[in-house]
C-alpha cells in the first residue's frame, strides 16, 4: 500500500512538472509572437490600423478554439488533447514569420490563435485536474510560469532582433524546442478517469447541463479580463498623453504591471489557502480598484507607475480562481466549463482596448478608464454571489469559489 501511495504521488508531482512545462511553453511562444510584431507586420506591408483588425482575427480564432476544445478535453481527456495541441501550436508559430502580405499573415494569425486557443483550454482543464488531486490551491503557478515564459521570450527576442537574426529561421528553432518539450512531457500527463479506473464508457453519452453559475462566472471572468487587456494596451498610453511622460518613463507602466503581475501569481497560491479564494479574489479585485482610481486622478508619473503595478498585483490572482471554481462545477464537464469562462474571458480582454479607443475621441483618456475601474469593484463584488453547488461524490474540502 505504502509503496502504491509513493507511486501515485510521484505520478501526480511529474503531472504538474508536465503542467508546468506546457504553460511555459505556451507563454513563451505567445511572447516570442508578440516581441517581433512590429518585424512581422513591417515584413508583411501591415499598417497600425490593419493590424488591429488583424489582432481581433487572432483573438477570434482562439475563442473558437476553446470553445471546440473544451467539449474535446471531457471527452477524450487533456492528456489526448494536449499533444495534439501543442503540436498544432508549435507548427503554427513559424507562420507569421512566413508572411508577406495581409492575407498570409491573416491566415497565419487565425491558425496561431486557433491553436492557442486549443491549447489554452486544455492546459488550463488538465491545471484544474491536478489541482483537484492536490487538494491545496496550485493554479496561479501555473499562471505565474505563463507569465515567466512571456519575460524569458522578451528577452531572447531582444537579443535576437538586436542581432539581426532572421525571423523565419529564429521562429523555426522556437517551434521545434516547444515541440520538443510538449513531446517530452506528454507521458506525465494525467490518464483521463474513465480509462485509468477501467469504468466502462456509455454508448450514448447525454450532453451535459450547463451548470447554474458558470455564465456568473464567466461573466466576473470577463470584467477582470477587461481591465487586463486596458492595463496592456493603455497603461504607456495613459502616461505619455495624460501625465506626458517620456517614452522611455512611460514605458515602465507596463513593466510595472508586467512584474507585479507575476508576483502576485507566484504568491496568489498560499493566499488562496489561508484566507479562501473568495476573500483573495475580493481583496484583489479592490486593490486592482483603487489602483485604478489612482490612475485616474494621478498626474505625476511615479505615483501612475506604482498605481499600474497595483493594477497588476491585485488582478494576478483573480482569474486563476475563476478557472479553478469553473473546474470544479462538474468534474464531469471541466473542459467544457473551462471553456466558457476562458472564453467569455478573453472576448474581454480583447473588447477592453477597443472599448477605450473609441471613448478617447468623445472624454479625455483619464477619465475612460473609469470604465475599467468601476469593473474592478463591480467584480469584487459580483463574486460573492456565486454559489457552485458541492460535489456530490467528491471531498468537500474546498470549494474554489464559493460565498463567504
Amino acid at each position: 500500500m505504502c509503496v502504491m501511495i509513493a507511486s501515485m504521488y510521484r505520478s501526480l508531482r511529474a503531472a504538474r512538472a508536465a503542467t508546468f512545462a506546457y504553460f511555459a511553453v505556451n507563454g513563451f511562444v505567445m511572447g516570442t509572437w508578440v516581441v517581433h510584431i512590429n518585424v512581422i507586420t513591417r515584413q508583411a506591408g501591415v499598417g497600425t490600423a490593419t493590424l488591429g483588425y488583424l489582432l481581433l482575427a487572432l483573438g477570434g480564432s482562439a475563442f473558437v478554439g476553446m470553445r471546440l476544445c473544451g467539449p474535446l478535453n471531457d471527452r477524450l481527456g487533456p492528456r489526448r488533447v494536449i499533444p495534439v495541441s501543442a503540436a498544432l501550436f508549435s507548427a503554427a508559430v513559424i507562420l507569421p514569420a512566413l508572411a508577406h502580405n495581409v492575407w498570409s499573415l491573416a491566415g497565419a494569425l487565425a491558425a496561431l490563435g486557433f491553436s492557442n486557443g486549443c491549447l489554452d483550454v486544455s492546459m488550463n482543464t488538465h491545471a484544474v485536474k491536478v489541482e483537484h488531486r492536490y487538494q491545496r490551491p496550485i493554479m496561479s503557478a501555473f499562471h505565474a510560469t505563463w507569465s515567466l515564459g512571456g519575460v524569458l521570450a522578451s528577452i531572447v527576442g531582444a537579443r535576437t532582433i538586436s542581432w539581426g537574426w532572421p525571423i523565419a529561421p529564429t521562429f523555426t528553432v522556437i517551434a521545434v524546442l516547444a515541440a520538443a518539450t510538449s513531446l517530452l512531457a506528454a507521458p506525465a500527463l494525467l490518464a483521463n478517469e474513465a480509462a485509468a479506473t477501467g469504468a466502462p464508457r456509455p454508448a450514448t453519452v447525454p450532453k451535459p447541463r450547463v451548470p447554474k453559475g458558470v455564465w456568473a462566472l464567466a461573466a466576473v471572468a470577463m470584467m477582470v479580463m477587461l481591465c487586463e487587456g486596458v492595463a496592456y494596451d493603455w497603461g504607456t498610453v495613459q502616461l505619455r498623453t495624460v501625465i506626458h511622460a517620456s517614452a522611455a518613463t512611460s514605458a515602465l507602466a507596463y513593466g510595472a504591471y508586467a512584474t507585479a503581475a507575476t508576483v502576485g501569481r507566484l504568491i496568489a497560491d498560499r493566499l488562496a489557502a489561508r484566507i479562501g479564494p473568495v476573500a483573495l479574489f475580493r481583496s484583489g479585485a479592490t486593490l486592482a480598484g483603487l489602483g485604478m482610481v489612482t490612475v485616474v486622478l494621478s498626474h505625476q508619473a511615479t505615483l501612475a507607475i506604482a498605481a499600474w503595478a497595483a493594477v497588476g498585483l491585485g488582478l494576478s490572482g483573480c482569474i486563476p480562481q475563476l478557472f479553478t471554481a469553473a473546474g470544479g462545477l462538474d468534474r464531469d464537464a471541466a473542459g467544457a466549463n473551462v471553456a466558457r469562462v476562458a472564453g467569455l474571458g478573453y472576448l474581454g480582454m480583447l473588447a477592453g482596448p477597443a472599448i477605450i479607443g473609441p471613448l478617447t475621441r468623445l472624454i479625455a483618456l483619464n477619465l475612460a478608464l473609469v470604465l475599467p475601474m468601476a469593473l474592478c469593484f463591480a467584480a469584487a463584488y459580483a463574486v460573492g454571489v456565486l454559489r457552485p453547488a458541492p460535489q456530490p461524490a467528491e471531498r468537500p474540502a474546498r470549494q474554489p469559489v464559493s460565498a463567504d
